[in-house]
């Protein structure tokens, strides 16, 4: 208790006591209730306001010179506001806070709006464990001189089985702001709210409501009138309030997680090791209350290393029971909000475990469970407002130790066939609609049959291309899977049909695999026109997404094999032409040329016209490196002409491909020769034709080779925006390509 409120209430006991009177007899005598006397003179309520002291006085029967003693005990007991939790009394672990500086800044913006029609009401919201309760703490503090009428924190208990109800918490308001119980008494319960709102109303204070269960909770604690402000926080997303700000809260930044944990280690320790300190602060998955429990381990245990802690926490399997100190216990504060969700939001909860990539979409998450889609993303909903899931745009995360937490519970809760029956249809869904979405691509193909019945829409190609790419690392986990069960059709069948859209996202990093594993199980089949197929398509991957011109050429020296025993022409072909691009690659350009010369007429053989296109292409490459950028650029624009003449024949998507290579390969012929207005014509054109059809890789290449011409025409200023457009592209960018762009960007900034 404040030495403030402790001098009041011995005062008033030493007054009484003068008197001869019990506090029953002093309740009696002066309309203030026993209870509240009782807490009065135990210090565990603040002093009273004047009338209440008044009333008191006058049941003692005080003199002028007593009655003003207790009133000055009474103003000084109020100096600096009261709250249920005050701000000069918080809780440990305020002091200590890191980071939050934007949500900081807008809690201090709104803050100063004294004009305001109403209060400024901000929902705090986030999963259990990212910090809300200290944000809101923290920033009561720092904004408390804004607020002269006093800063009120009041636990809603959310979380509770059996949490208060609008009408305790008014109440407790209420006497937070020392409103006598004879006044409380007179207004009634119904009177209650009419008494909170006017009070609120009167005075500029700050009420944090922690802990918010639901908007039900809240609604009636939210003044209408007056220059306050109320900060909610919650778990749950409160989405059914009305004219509230909103801050979101997740996990830390990596180096204000380092930040934190450092504040409870030492900064000698955490600079003894900080890999370690970054990998305990991954594997806390950069959770503020994860990170504490971690900080305090440590800092209970000095004979520990940080290394230590972080090769604990490396065991997934046992990385919530080590994230735990004392009471303090990640897996229970994620109790709490699971034990509320609805047992299909449960159920759907636990499954989502079994979703081997960062996230999933709806349709995957209706498989889980076999909900119908739109029951499935109701569910889903519901863990998004409860905290317990994020939701990235269209797609749902779970945070890395909630998925570690719903593990637990689907262990814990359902048997382990139900779990690996679930798992097996959420990866047969998965290939399906891979196999359909890839063939979007594959010249014989195009748009799904008729027949088939999907649950994501897939009626373009960039559709098509969206959903391959953002269920990428969850078909790539199912086509592993289907790999290791010896299903080797489907894998072939799977890989088959992403051979052409392999070029729309060439740095994805998994093609190598994809293929090679398609290989593997080609040969399994005992098919030597599959071998060779997926052999040819292994060989373009190494070239193409890894730059392993020797591993490629032994890859298309197998394939060529598999064709010819298998006396396959068009395998034949690819072959050739794989290995042309290995061999141009390598600098050996004489051979590379007379392997493209021998795939045309195999092409021409068989009609396969994208493989016809490859070979003119590859042959308008081979003059080129022959420094013939005449006759190169000659073969380039008749290649072009191939193009435009086979129409419809050609996919979209193989066509635009193609022109985008071809204008490049004409810019380069032009470079050579000097001309630099022609180089940038094409080479301009080459990168609007690769942005439009969303093809990442070949943008970044040919911006760089923009640059490069523009700055040789004499326009740094345009050849600076081409190479940091290729630096902004992001992860699907050739990394080569991004290196130089950036050491370009670094020479023409330097002095």
């Amino acid at each position: 208790m404040s030495g403030e409120r402790a001098a009041f209430g011995a005062l008033l006991r030493e007054l009484r006591l003068s008197a001869s009177q019990t506090i029953e007899g002093l309740a009696e005598a002066s309309g203030v209730s026993v209870r509240g006397i009782g807490d009065l003179e135990r210090g565990r309520r603040a002093a009273p306001q004047r009338r209440t002291v008044a009333a008191l006085a006058d049941g003692l029967g005080l003199d002028e010179a007593q009655r003003q003693r207790l009133l000055t005990a009474a103003r000084a007991g109020r100096t600096g506001g009261y709250s249920p939790v005050g701000v000069r009394a918080f809780p440990r672990g305020v002091d200590d806070f890191v980071g939050r500086e934007r949500e900081l800044t807008r809690l201090a913006t709104l803050a100063a709006q004294e004009a305001a029609a109403q209060p400024a009401v901000v929902a705090v919201c986030g999963p259990p464990g990212t910090g809300k309760t200290t944000l809101a703490l923290h920033a009561a503090r720092d904004l408390a001189d804004r607020f002269p009428d006093g800063q009120l924190v009041l636990d809603l208990r959310g979380t509770d089985d059996d949490p208060p109800g609008p009408a305790a918490l008014v109440l407790s308001v209420l006497k937070a702001l020392q409103v006598a119980d004879r006044d409380l008494a007179q207004a009634g319960p119904s009177g209650h709210p009419a008494l909170y709102r006017r009070l609120l109303a009167e005075r500029r204070c700050l009420l944090v409501l922690d802990n918010a269960r639901d908007e039900g909770q809240v609604r009636p604690l939210l003044p209408a009138a007056g220059a306050g402000m109320v900060v909610v926080t919650s778990r749950r997303m409160l989405t059914g309030l009305d004219s509230v700000h909103r801050l979101p809260l997740g996990e830390l930044e990596p180096a204000e997680a380092a930040e934190f944990l450092t504040s409870l280690v030492g900064a000698d320790r955490a600079a003894a090791d900080p890999a370690a300190l970054a990998d305990v602060a991954e594997r806390c998955g950069h959770l503020p209350l994860a990170l504490r429990v971690a900080g305090n381990w440590l800092a209970t245990r000095t004979g520990w290393t940080v290394r230590r802690l972080a090769d604990r926490l490396a065991v997934e399997d046992r990385r919530l029971d080590a994230l735990a100190a004392g009471d303090l216990r990640v897996a229970a504060a994620f109790d709490l909000s699971y034990r509320q969700l609805t047992p299909a939001a449960a159920r759907l909860f636990r499954r989502l475990a079994l979703v081997p990539g960062p996230d999933v979409g709806a349709a995957g998450a209706a498989r889980l469970t076999g909900q119908p889609l739109f029951d499935a993303e109701d569910t889903l909903e519901e863990l998004v407002e409860t905290g317990l899931l994020g939701a990235p745009g269209d797609r749902y995360r779970l945070h890395d130790l909630l998925r570690l937490y719903a593990r637990s519970r689907l262990e814990a809760e359902e048997c382990a066939q139900d779990a690996d029956l679930a798992r097996a249809a959420l990866y047969d869904w998965l290939l399906e609609t891979t196999v359909v979405a890839g063939r979007w691509f594959e010249p014989d193909h195009g748009s799904p049959p008729p027949t088939w019945q999907g649950t994501v829409d897939l009626s373009s190609a960039d559709r098509a291309r969206g959903w391959l790419q953002s269920e990428g690392a969850n078909w790539l986990a199912a086509l592993r899977a289907a790999a290791a069960a010896g299903e080797h059709a489907a894998v072939v069948e799977v890989a088959e049909a992403l051979h052409w859209f392999s070029d729309q996202w060439i740095f994805w990093g998994h093609w190598p695999e994809v293929f090679g594993t398609a290989a593997d199980s080609a040969r399994a089949l005992g098919d030597p026109v599959l071998e060779a197929t997926h052999l040819n398509y292994h060989a373009w991957a190494l070239l193409a997404c890894e730059d392993r011109p020797h591993d490629s050429l032994d890859r298309s020296a197998e394939a060529l094999a598999a064709a010819l025993r298998a006396a396959d022409t068009r395998q034949q072909a690819w072959a050739h032409v794989y290995r042309a691009w290995a061999l141009r690659r390598l600098g050996d350009f004489i051979p590379a040329a007379d392997h493209m010369h021998r795939a045309a007429p195999l092409f021409e053989a068989v009609d396969d016209l994208p493989g016809s296109l490859q070979a003119r292409h590859g042959q308008a490459s081979a003059l080129l490196d022959s420094d013939d950028p005449e006759k190169a650029l000659v073969a380039y624009r008749d290649t072009l002409a191939f193009v435009d003449r086979a129409g419809d024949r050609l996919p979209s998507h193989i066509a635009d491909f193609s022109r985008g290579q071809l204008h490049s390969g004409m810019g380069a012929c032009h470079a050579l020769l000097g001309r630099w207005t022609q180089a940038v014509d094409d080479l301009s054109t080459s990168v609007a034709i690769s942005r439009k059809s969303g093809n990442t890789a070949m943008e970044s290449r040919q911006l760089v080779d923009l640059g490069n011409a523009l700055l040789s025409a004499g326009r740094p200023r345009e050849g600076r925006e081409a190479f940091a457009r290729c630096v902004s592209l992001g992860l699907d960018a050739d990394p080569q390509r991004v290196a130089e762009a950036r050491s370009v960007l670094a020479r023409l900034d330097a002095p």
